[in-house]
């Protein structure tokens, strides 16, 4: 297993991108790592901050993305980009697997275009940890790459999402609940309307019917499906709400599962191989968490379990 690493990513990278690698290695010492990005810069925090850098392989890269450049854009102008490179390796199967914290465009660009979608989707999601009361996480998808979608998308969606669930979330059976403005078949806009029965007649999915957002940090539903418009307003809610409570001095075990770098990064579901987008203000906690998903996403073979089920649909 070699993982590949955007090190140029991201507000604090490389110096957080390393100690994560640090804090990485404490648990996963024997994992291979390739690291994509300023090799001398690399090289000098290794040293002046005693990084654990074995099995760790540098990349040179002399490009980098920025945030607020246009994805497409960058990509072709790019070409030496960390992102750029990392895809052409994660394409030519150099690395097993590739993760940012950079640009978030770039990346859905790269994983459009470099590695492409699996035979059968549509269109590939990312989805968001949701914290739930009673100490569970649910899964909520698409959170803002989708945000017009046809009914058979969010079938889709459903079915990804339940996957992911159930292989790295480790939640049998999951349930799939549809994000609406009401419980009872029927509600909702022209989206919701048409895709509840095709949810329903979904024989892979365990759909349990509509679900309201107050049923968000619920156990109402482990997978809760909508279009990107909807399910990025969700998100960026529930991001609001840890520094909130850290401004106003609250201390609560629930409320604490709101900070993001407990669960690193997200993937991009629906693409040949793994990968993993992070925020954009990660620091080492996060990065440590975007590899153990990584490998957790290879050794489970969450893309080979993936490209099995729509096989079989197209079949």
């Amino acid at each position: 297993m070699n993982i590949g690493l955007d090190m140029m990513g991201g507000d604090y990278a490389p110096l957080e991108a390393l100690k994560g690698i640090s804090l990485f290695r404490e648990d996963y010492p024997n994992t291979e790592l390739s690291l994509f990005g300023d090799k001398d810069e690399i090289l000098r925090l290794i040293a002046e901050h005693n990084i654990n850098a074995e099995n760790c392989a540098i990349v040179a890269t002399s490009q980098v993305i920025d945030m607020h450049e246009h994805p497409t854009k960058a990509m072709r102008e790019k070409p030496d980009s960390s992102i750029s490179v990392g895809f052409k390796y994660l394409a030519t199967g150099k690395v097993d697997t590739f993760i940012s914290a950079g640009n978030t465009g770039a990346m859905m660009v790269g994983s459009l275009f470099s590695i492409k979608a699996i035979d059968g989707i549509s269109r590939p999601t990312i989805g968001a940890y949701m914290p739930r009361e009673n100490g569970k996480l649910g899964w909520l998808l698409d959170v803002g790459i989708n945000s017009d979608c046809k009914p058979e998308n969010l079938v889709q969606f459903a079915i990804l999402g339940s996957l992911f669930a159930e292989q790295v979330l480790n939640i049998k059976n999951p349930t799939v609940g549809l994000i609406n403005i009401g419980e009872e078949e029927g509600k909702g806009n022209i989206l919701a309307q048409a895709a509840y029965p095709l949810l329903k007649e979904e024989q892979s999915i365990n759909f349990i019917g509509n679900i309201e957002g107050r049923d968000v940090f619920l156990d109402k539903a482990d997978v809760m499906v909508c279009e990107g418009f909807t399910g990025n307003v969700i998100l960026k809610l529930a991001e609001s709400i840890y520094p909130l409570i850290q401004n106003r001095g609250i201390k609560d075990e629930f409320f604490d599962r709101f900070e993001f770098e407990q669960y690193g990064g997200v993937p991009v579901l629906g693409v040949n191989k793994p990968v993993v987008i992070g925020h954009g203000i990660s620091h080492a906690k996060s990065f440590k968490n975007m590899l153990i998903l990584a490998q957790t996403m290879i050794e489970k073979d969450l893309m080979g379990k993936i490209k099995e089920r729509f096989s079989q649909s197209e079949s």
